[in-house]
């Protein structure tokens, strides 16, 4: 397929997979399922433009505490809540301690346990309070911080979806966009959202740069152990990327403000 349309309808799948909005898509293949993950960091960084403006005009209007709470719905709201259903799902199968098709038919159930409840409730904490205190900085740097933790949560699936990670399940997203990101694209769009992050703490340039770069860590070091359990990725583990390293984003940014 030619660069051009291949790009579109990566574009659009993108956008149709990771928000709510309904965009039609094209030609779906692994080709456009790798574009599409490719483009995802660019997807949060669109979709932190209208968070960041929640969060600014509320704070304006309300308490930092409310704003974030608000802000930290907007964005479960945005995207249909499914990354939360993800975290849920993935964390309800690794605290299971089954493996393979045990763990899966965890994760496919539709009830949330013990484990997923837990994780959802840190999680959504965490990012709250995370963003009361972020929303204290310059509005510039605020702005920045957001479109930071929301595409580098996206990169999350990015790196997911590179060459060598292995679908768990022959059908579904997961087997659809496994191992669809070259090496050289990834790297790409890495260095992509650590040059933004240099800007979301402008006091110290080099604190989001590291911070993003050590919660792809944690993400991989998590990739790692849901391949070793349950055999690969699923569209469930994906989610999870996306809030644990938006999670851990947030967190690092606010650190020693």
């Amino acid at each position: 397929m030619p660069a051009e349309p291949r790009l579109g309808d990566g574009a659009r799948l993108a956008l149709t997979t990771l928000t709510i909005l309904p965009v039609r898509v094209g030609r779906v293949d692994r080709s456009t399922a790798g574009t599409a993950m490719t483009l995802a960091p660019a997807v949060g960084a669109l979709l932190g433009v209208p968070l960041a403006g929640v969060l600014l005009l509320l704070d304006a209007a309300t308490t930092p505490l409310v704003a974030a709470g608000l802000t930290v719905t907007a964005a479960a709201l945005l995207t249909r809540g499914l990354h939360l259903d993800g975290l849920a799902d993935t964390v309800d199968a690794l605290g299971s301690y089954r493996r393979g098709p045990a763990a899966l038919e965890i994760m496919k159930r539709p009830d949330v346990g013990p484990f997923g409840v837990v994780a959802l409730v840190l999680v959504l904490l965490v990012q709250t309070a995370a963003l009361a205190a972020l929303v204290d900085g310059p509005g510039p740097a605020v702005f920045v911080a957001v479109l930071t933790a929301t595409a580098a949560g996206r990169l999350g699936v990015t790196l997911a979806c590179r060459r060598g990670v292995p679908a768990a399940r022959p059908e579904g997203l997961g087997a659809l966009v496994a191992g669809s990101v070259g090496p050289v694209a990834l790297a790409a769009v890495t260095v992509a959202v650590v040059l933004l992050a240099v800007a979301a703490v402008p006091q110290r340039p080099w604190q989001g740069p590291l911070v993003v770069l050590a919660a792809l860590a944690v993400a991989a070091g998590l990739l790692r152990h849901v391949v070793r359990r349950i055999g690969g990725i699923t569209g469930d583990v994906l989610g999870a990327a996306v809030e644990l390293v938006t999670t851990l984003v947030y967190l690092g940014l606010v650190l020693s403000t």
